[in-house]
């Protein structure tokens, strides 16, 4: 009898070790829409169950920061972006406290970018966007927005003019004129929240990329090996889709470019990243990609050193710790920060 009892013991511990000792497996999934793109996961899970569990969660809290930081949407029950620009200039909105917060975040961003991210800019912007979509809807007809226009609009960019009550969570543009556009801000930093409250979770080794904005937790298998992401060549007519691949590990990739949001006017392209002197696209370089570890900093950081000169950018990129760059210029050259070429692979 005693023997039966030991051999059952020992069947049930063999079975419980094995079971702990498998290796988690590969799974990848993707979604489209929110943030007007598409949401890419990949992950290590013990099964399909649990990564289909892993891709509603991330759907869910990615659908939420989509909502609050629409600027062209409304939604039953919600104030969001659209909601305080709707209101500008009329009276201070309720708001959830996920829009205080990236509201205060974006006024940091402005500071530290030296005024090359400024999500004030909204006027402008609409602007740049509307006369993008005539373009590309009528290409022969293409026109480049009038200078006076773009002059009247950027008068109400100030930042002075966005009152955030975070006691009573309200938001009041005082300038009747002034229009919020957190579209170089926003993907970034809910990528980062939703990515922080998946580790919160439990999950531990993903790859998370919402239109480019790209996060890397963990590593992969057992192993915990560094993740393989690529950069991608801003050059539309070559057959190699990516310049590097990098080896990350608890860290995310932003790039911004013109290759993306662009139309041709008279056989020139315009994008969509506007220079906040010139009030006209940043011609500086092609691309610009950020290594670091929080990907709402990668995300200013991509936008501020593309819409300023290579000695300015690196020497705001060397202000951060862990943190690297990559500067494509026009003639097809290259620079990139001290620490970026460890991260080849």
């Amino acid at each position: 009898m005693k023997r039966s009892i030991l051999t059952l013991l020992l069947i049930l511990m063999i079975l419980f070790t094995s079971s702990c000792d498998r290796a988690p497996e590969k799974y990848q999934g993707s979604f489209l829409f929110l943030f007007n793109t598409i949401t890419e996961i990949v992950a290590y899970t013990k099964n399909e169950d649990e990564f289909n569990e892993f891709t509603n969660f991330i759907h869910d809290e990615l659908e939420i920061y989509h909502q609050l930081y629409d600027k062209y949407n409304s939604y039953e029950g919600i104030n969001n972006i659209k909601t305080i620009n709707d209101n500008a200039g009329k009276n201070p909105i309720k708001v959830d406290k996920k829009v205080i917060d990236l509201l205060k975040y974006s006024v940091v961003a402005y500071e530290l970018s030296n005024g090359r991210v400024n999500i004030g800019m909204g006027s402008v912007l609409e602007i740049w966007h509307d006369y993008r979509t005539e373009g590309i809807n009528d290409p022969l007809n293409a026109t480049l927005p009038p200078m006076e226009l773009l002059e009247e609009a950027n008068k109400h960019t100030n930042l002075d003019m966005l009152i955030i009550d975070e006691a009573n969570s309200t938001v009041l543009l005082s300038d009747s004129e002034m229009r919020l556009d957190v579209g170089a801000i926003a993907k970034g930093y809910a990528t980062e929240q939703v990515t922080l409250h998946a580790i919160d979770k439990g999950y531990t080794d993903f790859l998370l990329s919402v239109g480019g904005n790209v996060r890397a937790v963990g590593g992969k298998g057992i192993e915990k090996t560094p993740w393989s992401v690529g950069i991608q060549n801003p050059e539309k007519e070559s057959e190699q889709r990516s310049l590097f691949t990098l080896a990350l590990n608890d860290l995310s990739l932003v790039a911004s470019g013109n290759y993306e949001r662009y139309y041709t006017v008279n056989g020139k392209e315009y994008h969509h990243i506007i220079d906040p002197d010139t009030l006209m696209p940043s011609e500086y370089f092609v691309a610009v990609s950020i290594i670091c570890e929080d990907s709402g900093i990668a995300d200013v950081l991509s936008t501020a050193i593309y819409n300023m000169p290579y000695e300015k950018g690196l020497e705001l990129i060397e202000s951060f710790e862990d943190t690297e760059a990559l500067w494509i210029f026009h003639d097809g050259s290259m620079k990139y920060s001290d620490g970026f070429e460890a991260l080849l692979k």
